[in-house]
C-alpha cells in the first residue's frame, strides 16, 4: 500500500526545499548532456548592440513567480558547437546560487541542476549584444520525502531503501533516477509522476507504486509494507547450538529462490507467506517449510539429522 500524506507538510515553501536534508548523491548528481532536452522554447537570443564580451548572470526559481533559489544549484555551461565526440564541450561548472560570467558572442547551452531537478536552455549571444544580461531558469521542481512503516510501526528494525524511476517514455521504458534512497531525505525532482520501488530488508518485501511531485511543493509519501523477520538456525536438536558455516536458500512454494546466504544465524526480512528453508552443511541438504505472518519476528530451526 502506498499513501501520500496530505496535511500542511505536503505544501512546504521554497525555503524548506532549499534547506532540507539531502544526500550528497542528490546535491551533486551525475549529469549527461541530452541534446533533445533543448528545444525552441528553451532558447534565448540576446540582440545585437555593441562589440564587447557579455556579462551573463544566471539564476533559478522553482516555479514562475517564486523567489530565487539560494543554495545547492550546479550550473554547467557548454559551447554549443559539437566537438570530436559530436557533443557540446563543457566549458564551465559553477556552484554559486546566481553566478555571473563573461562570455564572448556565440551559442551556448546552459544546464541548471537542483538535486535531480534540472533545466537545459540554449543561449545565443549575438556579436555586439548587450553588455550585461540576466537569464532566469524556471525549474518547475518540487521535493519528495519518503518514509516506510511495517505493520503500523516505523521501519526502524526493517532497514528501508527506495529507488525512484521516471514515468514511462514513449517506448514504455522507465529511467532510473536515483537508487538506495534513505527514508527522510528530501529529493529534489522536476514536477511529474514517478515510480517508487520501496524495499525493506534484503529479500522480497517490496512495494511498487506511483507518486506525483508538484512544482514548488514538498510531497511526503509513506509506504506501508507487510513484512516479517526470520532468523535461521541449523541445529543438532531443538534449541541446540547453531551449526557454523551453513549455506542457506529460502524458496517460495513454487521453488523460486528469493534469498541465499551463509552463516550460523542469518536473519532476513521477508514478505508474509509460506516458504521452504534449505540448509546445506557437511555434505547434507536439509529443509523445513515455514509460514510468516505480517509483523512476525520468529526463529526457524532446521534439524540436522
Amino acid at each position: 500500500m502506498f499513501g501520500v500524506r496530505t496535511p500542511f507538510l505536503v505544501l512546504l515553501s521554497i525555503a524548506a526545499l532549499g534547506l532540507g536534508p539531502a544526500s550528497a548523491q542528490d546535491v551533486e548528481p551525475q549529469f549527461q548532456f541530452n541534446p533533445s532536452a533543448v528545444g525552441d522554447a528553451n532558447t534565448t537570443t540576446v540582440p545585437r548592440i555593441g562589440d564587447n564580451s557579455i556579462q551573463v548572470r544566471l539564476f533559478a526559481t522553482l516555479t514562475e513567480g517564486d523567489q530565487q533559489i539560494e543554495n545547492d544549484l550546479i550550473w554547467r555551461v557548454y559551447d554549443a558547437k559539437a566537438g570530436e565526440n559530436r557533443t557540446p564541450a563543457l566549458i564551465n561548472t559553477l556552484r554559486q546560487a546566481s553566478p555571473s560570467l563573461k562570455l564572448p558572442p556565440g551559442d551556448y547551452i546552459v544546464n541548471a541542476a537542483f538535486g535531480r531537478a534540472n533545466l537545459t536552455k540554449k543561449l545565443t549571444l549575438a556579436p555586439g549584444a548587450a553588455q550585461a544580461v540576466e537569464e532566469k531558469f524556471v525549474l518547475n521542481a518540487g521535493g519528495l520525502r519518503i518514509s516506510a512503516v511495517v505493520s503500523g510501526l516505523a521501519a526502524n528494525h526493517y532497514p528501508a531503501t527506495f529507488s525512484i524511476f521516471s514515468d514511462r517514455d514513449q517506448g514504455g521504458d522507465r529511467r532510473l533516477i536515483m537508487s538506495s534512497v534513505k527514508p527522510g531525505l528530501i529529493i529534489r525532482l522536476n514536477s511529474g509522476i514517478y515510480r517508487v520501488v520501496s524495499s525493506v530488508g534484503d529479500a522480497n518485501a517490496i512495494v511498487t507504486s506511483d507518486v506525483t511531485v508538484e512544482a514548488g511543493k514538498l510531497t511526503e509519501a509513506t509506504v506501508t509494507h507487510a513484512a516479517a523477520k526470520a532468523t535461521f538456525k541449523l541445529v543438532p536438536r531443538p534449541g541446540g547450538e547453531a551449526i557454523a558455516g551453513t549455506q542457506w536458500s529460502i524458496q517460495t512454494q513454487k521453488g523460486e529462490v528469493i534469498k541465499q546466504s551463509s552463516g550460523a544465524i542469518p536473519t532476513h526480512v521477508l514478505a508474509p507467506g509460506t516458504y521452504t528453508a534449505v540448509a546445506k552443511s557437511q555434505g547434507k541438504i536439509l529443509q523445513r517449510q515455514f509460514t510468516l505472518k505480517n509483523g512476525d519476528t520468529t526463529q526457524v530451526e532446521v534439524l540436522f539429522q
